[in-house]
């Protein structure tokens, strides 16, 4: 239930339909999408197509996509992989001749093949309803006549000005003025505008063959990058069977490796084993949740990979023994000293997007550019900003997650749903790279364990365990004292960050009264509707 005690928004209600993102801009395209007769996946689409304009540090077109899909409701989720792939000719030898341990992150080297359009493609052609064209239009108005900044898109883009100002078309359309736009000031991204229209009109192969194509190629083979137009035009996403858990009578649902579903999944697994005793925030609950989030992330990084190029013991990774076994190693009197080596990414920059229709068709929807304003190389024709998702790979030789050819990188973006009954509870999503699978078990531990209003669940102050084997945890500064005093004292390193972490949309199906509730993340500009 609801605390009206706590300075919180309240969760949305609505009887018809639902839209939360983290933009107002797009919240609203996804209902006004959904006035003008378009189902959910119309109303996503639209709304990321949005947010790849007013949050292009966030999201873009030259980045990644995932998404879960309930028709009507159900309990049957579709799954889809929209992530790219390296370039046919990339090795791990091309980096260990040329010295490189790590993937550089302003380099043709971590760009894979954008994997978003061609999701969006497949995905409106099978479950959308209206015309392509209508999908893209607000995105297409706000790039052409534009829109204004809001103050979490321009905390931002200050952060990554000395990024852009690299790269001559980046500066040129995110530094008009010689630095970021600020609050309240209009921006325009005309080329990307222009990159929009052929797509609404040529579809995938307006955006993988073609002019937009030869555009990001040509860019990248200038700075030293092994892309052809070749891999574009053989870049192509998948349908996937969910991998799923039951927590507490619920089944929750996430798409398979190469992404990071599974290891959320896996903390819920760990949760299991643990009775939800006291108050949500209590510290014996939040040492359980860092404990076995860094349990988890360790098991991650040894094997998360492409299963399409490595062989992910997927079924290992979520069997109950397993998780009884992590569980057993967390001690509630002090920090686990001794994980197995792993290395975490930093906080990574993504849109998540939940829409629920009036036929209760659901959707989950997730899209990225990894880093703010990824690589911060722009294709200088079409205005398309590059993620920098290949520097997810390992270049250490043997490891499940190594690069190589044609091969998708360990993916941080999940989108999730719950269902029971034969029926979808609950469309979810967290935003923030490493934090995601964290997130995700945290957000619904805390609804379906405590039965938490989802928008208290979202408010709740965040923290997430820090790279590295030693026990240090990062925190956000509406963190209790009390709270960082008890870790401290268990044998936790506390770090206090300088930004929130992570971000959240929810919405929750309520059958027996016919309505909606979603709550949106306080810590971005977003808001969630209903009709």
């Amino acid at each position: 239930m609801r605390n009206f005690e706590k300075p919180t928004r309240s969760v949305a209600v609505s009887a018809r339909a639902m839209a939360a993102t983290s933009h107002p801009s797009a919240t609203l395209t996804a209902i006004n999408i959904l006035q003008a007769g378009g189902n959910a996946m119309d109303a996503a689409i639209a709304a990321c197509a949005v947010q790849c304009v007013v949050e292009p540090g966030s999201t873009g077109i030259g980045g990644d996509c995932f998404a879960l899909y309930a028709p009507r409701g159900g309990a049957d989720v579709i799954a889809y992989n929209g992530s790219g792939r390296t370039p046919a000719a990339l090795t791990v030898d091309w980096f260990e001749e040329r010295g490189l341990t790590e993937v550089p992150r302003q380099s043709p080297s971590s760009v894979t093949v954008p994997g978003a359009i061609d999701a969006w493609t497949r995905l409106h052609a099978d479950h959308g309803r209206l015309p392509f064209a209508k999908v893209l239009a607000p995105a297409i108005t706000f790039a052409e006549t534009g829109y204004a900044i809001s103050p979490r898109v321009h905390h931002d883009w200050v952060k990554e000005e000395r990024l852009l100002a690299a790269d001559e078309a980046a500066a040129r359309i995110f530094l008009p003025q010689g630095r970021a736009p600020r609050v309240g000031e209009i921006h325009r991204q005309p080329e990307l505008a222009a990159t929009f229209d052929r797509i609404a009109t040529e579809g995938r192969d307006g955006f993988y063959r073609g002019p937009v194509a030869e555009d990001i190629v040509e860019r990248l083979r200038a700075l030293g990058g092994l892309h052809t137009l070749e891999d574009f035009a053989a870049a192509r996403g998948e349908y996937v069977t969910p991998v799923t858990t039951t927590f507490r009578d619920y089944t929750i649902h996430e798409c398979p490796p190469n992404g990071q579903g599974i290891i959320a999944l896996m903390i819920l697994n760990i949760l299991s084993h643990f009775e939800a005793a006291g108050a949500p925030d209590a510290i014996d609950r939040i040492h359980i949740e860092i404990e076995a989030t860094r349990l988890a992330y360790a098991a991650r990084d040894a094997w998360l990979a492409d299963p399409a190029k490595s062989d992910v013991p997927v079924e290992e990774m979520l069997s109950d023994e397993f998780a009884g076994r992590l569980a057993s190693m967390i001690d509630l009197t002090q920090a686990i000293a001794d994980l197995p080596p792993f290395e975490l990414p930093r906080h990574r920059d993504t849109v998540y997007i939940s829409v629920v229709d009036s036929e209760r068709n659901s959707v989950s929807f997730i899209n990225s550019i990894f880093d703010s304003f990824g690589t911060g190389i722009v294709a200088p024709k079409s205005g398309v900003i590059l993620h920098n998702r290949g520097q997810s790979f390992s270049l250490k030789r043997g490891h499940l997650n190594m690069m190589a050819p044609e091969k998708r990188p360990l993916h941080t973006i999940i989108p999730g749903m719950v269902t029971r009954n034969g029926r979808t509870e609950i469309s979810f999503g967290v935003m923030g790279g490493y934090y995601q699978a964290m997130g995700h078990a945290h957000l619904i531990s805390k609804v379906l364990d405590y039965g938490m209003d989802m928008q208290d669940a979202i408010d709740l102050p965040r923290l997430v365990p820090a790279s590295g084997l030693a026990p240090k945890i990062e925190v956000e500064q509406t963190v209790p004292a009390a709270t960082i005093a008890e870790l401290q004292a268990r044998g936790f390193e506390i770090v206090p960050t300088e930004d929130p972490i992570g971000g959240a949309q929810v919405i929750r199906i309520d059958w027996e009264n016919g309505t909606l509730t979603g709550g949106s993340e306080s810590r971005k500009d977003g808001v969630a509707l209903g009709l």
